[in-house]
């Protein structure tokens, strides 16, 4: 990893395969603003690599995914309930118009914005010991992008559960794969090496028969996911708390949950 980066990302021309991993493992892969432009930059660059076909998306260690945006991360608000500025709407593959696919390889705690990056992957195979949820109602906020994103890939009743209850209530992996969120559950070191394989097997058929696949596939439900993601600010705006009582809130409250 370069100094001052927070992605590493390891190209193998030979198979087409990229592998993208999200590198603050002490921050548990939590995205600040750094991270959020390398992801930004990095999927804009694989849009005019032809050496890359396939992506694979994980994180560093074993504990965390993505635990969504960096608390510590100072993005300065307009003042205006008609304008916001999301530091993590332009960190997905999709945001930015890269059709090759992206496999998200889920290791640990997957949260909160990191449902911009699962949103945008084609399918996410997970470690048996990771976990999804989303905290925003604990913690006085609206979740309007991540539902929205997640909306897309569960069951309504699972995404309302998931979504509503907040930090009590974790997803496990097996239930993730029951309920078709997760595509494949590995051993944790078993891991990288079946997203790399699936990626590798992908790569290697003619890309713009994939690409355009991808397309096809989101096609069929981009109408439905731009009309709602364009309603997301303004719920934010109505229904998020000041950020002071956000911050009471997470120093307040304990960590307990259950998993199911």
């Amino acid at each position: 990893m370069t100094p001052g980066r927070t992605l590493n990302v390891r190209t193998d021309k030979e198979t087409g395969v990229a592998i993208v991993t999200l590198d603050r493992p002490t921050r548990h892969n939590a995205i600040d603003t750094t991270t959020a432009a390398e992801l930004t930059a990095t999927w804009r660059k694989f849009r005019f690599d032809d050496t890359v076909r396939a992506i694979v998306l994980t994180g560093a260690g074993e504990k965390a995914f993505c635990t969504g945006i960096d608390r510590g991360t100072d993005v300065p608000q307009p003042d205006s309930p008609y304008s916001m500025d999301d530091p993590l709407l332009t960190v997905g593959p999709k945001a930015n118009d890269l059709w090759k696919p992206v496999i998200a390889a889920v290791n640990g705690m997957a949260c909160g914005g990191a449902f911009y990056l699962i949103g945008e992957a084609e399918f996410v195979i997970a470690a048996e010991h990771a976990t999804f949820f989303d905290p925003h109602t604990t913690y006085g906020m609206v979740s309007a992008y991540e539902s929205i994103h997640m909306a897309q890939r569960m069951p309504y009743g699972e995404i309302a559960r998931m979504s509503l209850m907040g930090s009590a209530e974790r997803v496990s992996a097996r239930r993730a794969y029951e309920t078709g969120l997760v595509s494949e559950l590995t051993a944790p070191e078993e891991l990288l090496p079946a997203a790399t394989k699936a990626a590798e097997v992908i790569a290697a058929h003619p890309t713009e028969a994939v690409q355009g696949t991808v397309r096809a596939l989101w096609s069929s439900r981009e109408a439905a996911r731009t009309h709602a993601l364009a309603q997301a600010p303004h719920l934010i705006t109505l229904g998020n708390l000041p950020q002071e009582r956000q911050a009471e809130l997470f120093t307040g409250r304990g960590s307990g949950h259950r998993t199911r």
